[in-house]
């Protein structure tokens, strides 16, 4: 899964890398080393401009919130459950079927954290029967330094409460696209920890890699099966982990110290 993240590049970095065409000075977010659930997160898609004359897409780096709202749900307030879209299904789920068909991102990011726990415990989580405890957690990281650019879903969700010109009227949300996590060995590895990604947990966000990114970004490609062709996972052998402060495990501690390797797991816990 993809429950918590890292940010930091600035938006002209952002748009170095992607070639961003568009992007507000207004909705610049600062560097988010600990990123949640509902929090607001930029993303990459293609749009034509709100009332330009060109019906064209225009790649734009957008902020959204983190936990999708489908257009037809009538609160906001399972926003926070939807957080994750599992690449298996993405494209028969009610929630997310539309948006995968035409409204598709990617959030980029500078890494995930994932909390390994027991094998034991890992397979009462895979089976549905058990909420693994957060143990240890882990940064997870494209092995070069480059950018982790996760898979994403946006959709668009009115309020109805409120009039048209509320600034407020108009939620933007978003989805990361999860799939099965790699089996096959990390490209760097901590000494004393998990080998492969499915040590630390089953699932992980899906990355594309920069060969993926037009095509999943254009909104004129709209057959589900051609685009479920790019939901394949990347090329193994390019992530690297390794330990991490138990300090990212609360929400309210964010700051660059929480990327800092640890030498070894802390004391208390265990791989």
């Amino acid at each position: 899964m993809c429950g918590r993240y890292a940010s930091s590049r600035r938006p002209e970095d952002l748009a170095g890398i992607f070639e961003i065409e568009k992007w507000e000075p207004e909705e610049t977010l600062e560097p988010d080393y600990n990123v949640a659930p509902t929090k607001e997160v930029y993303a990459v898609l293609d749009r034509p401009l709100k009332d330009a004359d060109s019906p064209d897409p225009v790649r734009q780096l957008r902020k959204l919130k983190w936990g999708l709202v489908p257009s037809w749900a009538k609160t906001p307030e399972g926003g926070a459950r939807m957080i994750n879209a599992r690449a298996e299904t993405v494209h028969e789920k009610p929630a997310y079927r539309r948006a995968f068909a035409a409204r598709r991102c990617i959030i980029p990011a500078d890494g995930y954290y994932e909390w390994v726990t027991g094998t034991h415990e890992r397979e009462l989580e895979v089976e549905g029967k058990k909420k693994r405890p957060r143990k240890q957690p882990y940064f997870v990281l494209p092995a070069d330094g480059s950018v982790f650019a996760m898979a994403g879903l946006y959709e668009f969700w009115r309020d109805r409460t409120l009039p048209d010109d509320h600034p407020q009227a108009w939620w933007v949300t978003c989805s990361v696209i999860t799939t099965e996590a790699e089996r096959t060995p990390l490209a760097v590895a901590p000494a004393d920890g998990p080998h492969s990604l499915v040590d630390i947990h089953p699932r992980m966000p899906l990355m594309l890699t920069p060969d993926r990114w037009d095509a999943w970004l254009d909104p004129a490609r709209t057959d589900p099966d051609a685009l479920r062709d790019l939901l394949a996972p990347p090329p193994p052998g390019l992530m690297r982990a390794y330990p991490v402060s138990t300090a990212v495990s609360n929400v309210r501690n964010n700051g660059p110290e929480l990327l800092k390797e640890l030498q070894a797991p802390e004391e208390g816990t265990l791989f």
